[in-house]
């Protein structure tokens, strides 16, 4: 529906909407409280006239032990004499609905829309794309558990920290910022879930709680691997996206991890769990287990002498479902051992039922969104979305003497060699569904000009050099040529991590001989999910151009030629550090200091610690045309404002820092205005990046990130942009101790070349009787 015909309707009348009307295929029966079965007519919990705490309060009163039991697992058992079907927990949906246990494609769901893999939409920092694909991808996933062929469950997003340029994860995730990877979680989390009142279109998931980001590493793999982290970096870099999930995006689950953080799993640490999750941060829902979790700390950690022990501690540290069937063995003899309660297992299930509920599936045949069917699924609209938001991600790395744009005219051969030259399922990634249609770089470049196509390498291992004559040689018959090189789910992917970054293989050999061969223009695309080290091709005159095309979606190939031959312009930043090769010799994966240490050659992690040379930095990312940008308005002074009471109490801490616990937030969201103008011949998206430097202490970084927009701007013309931030949140600093505070002085902004100065000054707010 057009956005000017949603405006027609009010939003109760929107909502009845969605609520009675259905489509004609192939529906499910109720997940519960059938109207056609006699008992449901008169349990209480069936009654949505009731409020949901009553309703899941009645519905556990009814339950034996044994069935609350076989509800604690991501294949919950159905409870026939209740009339309550069975239900899988575990669905995916990353970047688009995604194979896992709970999804299921085929019949009148062949495919669903697969769009570019986080890593490369997060480059676009531009948050309400983000919330945009995470409706799409709701409406879809509707559609397909009213088709019966998914859960509503949706175990997404991965906001984990892409810490080391080496993990095989870190495609999945919106890079090494923890702003950006806040901003990406509460964005795509609110599309996902798009709530109603209390009610949720779907359920998603913030995962994997907490420092997880290493897999299998030389001889270290995640179910061994104890990350030891200091309470700083815990507070200011790993916990921060999930913090921002919970409380921001009013997320209905968080994830623990496989890992322990300093000597405990995580899924039975009552700290990160029932005390930060729960407690400080207040989620409204329910605490799931990377799958087979808890059986890992038990026979793989030896966490528990027993696997009683095993299902108390997790149960009492907070979790409320198991992704495996350890719990579903083990609780009843804990229960009888006395080293668990029924009643913990009790309030496990109040968190998984209010969620259920929430999603509708205790309301009989008034489950909303019936309308949504199979012509919701793979629709023009949401494949367009798919390669605007590939447009949106791709970065432009280099542009020697604007050889890029090609033209049509000048370039009406060109040679397409490489193994990811004609990728299909390459483009999508990992966590990926079976997508509604590919277009490879070959077919999309196929569309603006004649290919001659050499692969060069039978895949990205690249171990022969015999095909590398056949690319040569197509490269001296064209106008220009493409490579497009980098890596696959075969290099990096859940549970395998890189040992180098470089090219596989004799990927470099043929980049440097197709280049030298080149009558044209040589352009190297680079698909891959974490940074690699083309210094060479950086330095190499004879290479016109770079592009990272990340995992770039089913619509990869269109956006990458549409870029190539200027029918977009790119506007993408990197959203994660590309480091030299010598970096990863220096940084073993197992450490997880953020911060440098010079007295051990220790040089930190991520632009905002680590210092040296880098091949392209994180934000960087060129355009076809030029952008100037100005100040507006910004304030130059911010008063942070104290309860008299604090301020008595630490009057010596005043001229440094003060605790943001102990300040009046509120009166400290700060805005700022920019005046955004194109200078150049082409229209352009610019994505604004804001940075501050703190003053001078040893608990800041250099620098980081404190908000960022987007904006489009035609060629010659200007456009305003808002920029709002909070003082508290992102001017703050994290000490030694884990405390966040707000240091006094000069705070600098940069805004690419431009500069403003804040000055934070401390002011005591009287207490009123």
């Amino acid at each position: 529906m057009a956005q000017s015909q949603r405006q027609c309707f009010s939003f109760p009348i929107i909502f009845l909407l969605i609520f009675l009307s259905s489509y004609t295929g192939q529906s499910r029966p109720p997940f519960a409280c059938d109207p056609n079965n006699a008992l449901s007519k008169t349990f209480p919990f069936c009654s949505v006239s009731l409020h949901i705490r009553d309703r899941v309060k009645d519905l556990l009163g009814r339950l034996t032990l044994q069935e609350k039991i076989r509800l604690l697992v991501n294949n919950a058992a159905p409870v026939e004499r209740l009339g309550i079907k069975g239900y899988e927990w575990w669905s995916e949906a990353l970047h688009g609905v995604a194979r896992s246990p709970g999804v299921h494609f085929g019949g009148e769901f062949p495919g669903a829309t697969s769009f570019p893999q986080v890593i490369t939409t997060a480059a676009s920092f531009n948050a309400s794309l983000w919330e945009q694909i995470g409706r799409v991808v709701s409406d879809e996933a509707r559609a397909m558990y009213n088709g019966g062929a998914a859960g509503l469950s949706f175990w997404s997003p991965n906001v984990n920290i892409f810490r080391d340029p080496r993990w095989g994860r870190g495609q999945e995730t919106p890079g090494e910022d923890p702003i950006v990877a806040s901003r990406y979680a509460t964005s795509y989390v609110r599309g996902l879930q798009s709530p109603v009142g209390n009610s949720l279109k779907v359920a998603a998931c913030c995962k994997h709680y907490t420092a997880y980001d290493l897999d299998q590493w030389n001889d270290v793999d995640r179910f061994h691997f104890n990350a030891r982290v200091n309470k700083q970096d815990l507070e200011d870099t790993y916990n921060v996206p999930f913090k921002a999930c919970v409380v921001e995006g009013r997320v209905a689950s968080v994830m623990c991890s496989y890992n322990q953080v300093n000597g405990k799993p995580t899924c039975a640490d009552p700290s990160l769990l029932r005390g930060t999750i729960r407690g400080q941060w207040r989620l409204d829902g329910y605490i799931v287990s990377d799958c087979d979790s808890v059986d890992t700390f038990f026979n793989q950690q030896h966490f528990t002498p027993t696997p009683e022990d095993a299902v108390a501690a997790t149960i009492r540290a907070g979790l409320d479902l198991d992704c495996g069937p350890f719990l579903a063995i083990f609780t009843e003899r804990a229960i009888r051992a006395g080293k668990l309660s029924v009643a913990l297992v009790d309030a496990a299930l109040t968190n998984t039922l209010h969620v259920q509920m929430r999603l509708g599936m205790f309301d009989g045949a008034r489950q909303p969104y019936l309308n949504l069917g199979p012509k919701d699924v793979c629709t023009p609209a949401h494949k367009q979305l798919a390669l605007e938001a590939a447009h949106q991600g791709i970065v432009l790395l280099q542009n020697r003497a604007r050889s890029l744009p090609l033209s049509t005219h000048l370039h009406r051969t060109v040679a397409m060699i490489g193994p990811n030259s004609d990728a299909t399922e390459t483009m999508i990634g990992n966590y990926a569904g079976i997508p509604c249609g590919y277009i490879s770089p070959l077919q999309g470049i196929g569309r603006y000009a004649r290919t001659i196509h050499q692969a060069g390498c039978n895949g990205v291992a690249c171990i022969s050099n015999h095909q590398f004559g056949a690319a040569e040689a197509a490269a001296r018959q064209a106008d220009a040529t493409v490579l497009v090189m980098g890596l696959d789910q075969s290099i990096e992917a859940e549970a395998k991590d890189r040992l180098s970054l470089l090219l596989p293989g004799l990927q470099q050999e043929l980049v440097s001989r197709v280049a030298r061969a080149s009558r044209g223009p040589v352009i190297l695309v680079l698909m891959c999910g974490s940074p690699v080290d083309v210094t060479f091709a950086k330095n190499d005159p004879r290479i016109a151009a770079i592009l990272w095309a990340g995992y770039p979606g089913q619509a990869g190939g269109a956006a990458i030629a549409d870029i190539i031959f200027g029918t977009t312009n790119p506007g993408a930043k990197l959203p994660m550090t590309w480091y030299p090769q010598d970096y990863v010799a220096k940084v073993p994966m197992t450490d997880m200091g953020m911060r440098p240490d010079p007295s051990r050659g220790y040089p930190g992690r991520t632009y905002r610690f680590y210092k040296g040379p880098v091949v392209f930095p994180f934000g960087f990312g060129l355009s076809y045309t030029a952008f100037k940008v100005a100040l507006a308005h910004a304030p130059t002074t911010v008063p942070v404002t104290l309860a008299s009471n604090y301020a008595f109490k630490n009057m010596t801490l005043l001229k440094d820092a003060v605790r943001v616990s102990h300040s009046n937030c509120d009166a400290m969201k700060l805005g700022m205005h920019f005046d955004v103008q194109n200078v150049g011949e082409r229209d352009g998206s610019h994505s604004l990046l804001v940075f501050s430097t703190p003053p001078a202490g040893k608990w800041a970084p250099a620098k980081q990130l404190v908000a960022f927009e987007k904006v489009h701007v035609l060629a010659g013309a200007q456009q305003r942009i808002s920029v709002h931030f909070d003082a508290c949140k992102h001017l703050s600093v994290v000490d030694r101790f884990g405390i966040r505070r707000i240091p006094m002085g000069v705070h600098s902004l940069q805004i690419g070349d431009l500069e403003h100065a804040i000055t934070l000054q401390a002011a005591v707010e009287e207490i009123k009787s």
